[in-house]
């Protein structure tokens, strides 16, 4: 619109120069808690859609930083991301930073070419699934517990019953069909860049960037600017796109008004603050997994 003004401009300022749309996605995948939003393709559709819309972009970059989460969720941003770029013909880069474990393994592999950090933790290819038993501390403490339903399987899974064989072979069969998901996502995207055999790539097991490269995981070594630089040149111009964020109070009770909270009663707010805090353990949890 002005490029009539670039012989003036300083190189750097030029509209001549190529540019290249950044958007960072962090955290854990899925709804996440109370306190803190959850990557889902709900929350990061629109900032994806305004940097593939952006005019006369040369590709866009993506940060992921994440342990995982929510298989769909994981494969719906990652298809979406695939989508724009085949609509607006863009390449797309990914980078690792801290972690790209599991379901942000899965993401960071929308990337036509996909970078990592030398210490940056990348793979666990696999499937974890968790519960709790507390039928011993029930019975120890003779507290029954009454539950009513039609269907006979309707209470399978309850931590508060004893495990038993039916219910582990369903878990086994569901977290199988997961991980066969999962194990043929990476071959059609890294197809014959793949440099191990699957019992050692598939295992769950994770490794630091130049490890994961030497399994072809990942294409190189490297941050988003210095990446960008050596593609498009030192004079690049980086766009970034931000991730909306929800207000303190929104994110804690569901609302950004005090009004609400003050029809609201106090004992289903303690319930929310409570249940909040214990999504939020459960989010340490699996960044705890990587030493972060």
């Amino acid at each position: 619109m002005f490029e009539f003004l670039d012989p003036f401009l300083p190189k750097k300022m030029r509209s001549t120069n190529p540019i290249v749309a950044t958007v960072r996605l962090t955290g854990v995948i899925g709804e996440g808690s109370s306190f803190k939003a959850g990557l889902n393709l709900a929350s990061v559709k629109d900032a994806l859609e305004k940097a593939f819309e952006m005019n006369k972009i040369d590709a866009v970059a993506i940060s992921i930083n994440s342990p995982g989460g929510s298989p769909v969720q994981s494969a719906l941003i990652h298809d979406r991301i695939r989508a724009l770029s085949k609509k607006h013909d863009v390449s797309v880069y990914t980078f690792a930073e801290d972690v790209a474990a599991s379901g942000g393994y899965w993401i960071v592999l929308a990337g036509d070419e996909v970078y990592a950090h030398e210490t940056s933790i990348i793979g666990s290819i696999g499937v974890i699934m968790s519960t709790f038993g507390v039928d011993r501390l029930m019975k120890k403490w003779d507290i029954d517990r009454r539950v009513y339903t039609s269907g006979k399987n309707k209470n399978k899974l309850d931590m508060f019953m004893p495990e038993n064989k039916q219910d582990v072979a369903l878990i086994n069969q569901m977290s199988g069909d997961i991980h066969d998901a999962f194990k043929q996502h990476v071959r059609d995207r890294r197809k014959d860049k793949l440099k191990s055999d699957d019992e050692t790539l598939f295992n769950g097991d994770f490794w630091a960037g130049k490890r994961a490269k030497d399994h072809g995981l990942i294409d190189g070594i490297g941050d988003v600017y210095s990446v960008m630089k050596e593609k498009f040149g030192e004079q690049v111009r980086f766009k970034d796109v931000s991730i909306g964020k929800k207000g303190l109070l929104k994110k804690m009770f569901g609302s950004s008004t005090p009004a609400a909270l003050a029809g609201g009663n106090v004992s289903d707010i303690g319930v929310g603050v409570a249940h909040g805090l214990a999504q939020v353990a459960e989010e340490k949890a699996l960044w705890n997994r990587f030493g972060l």
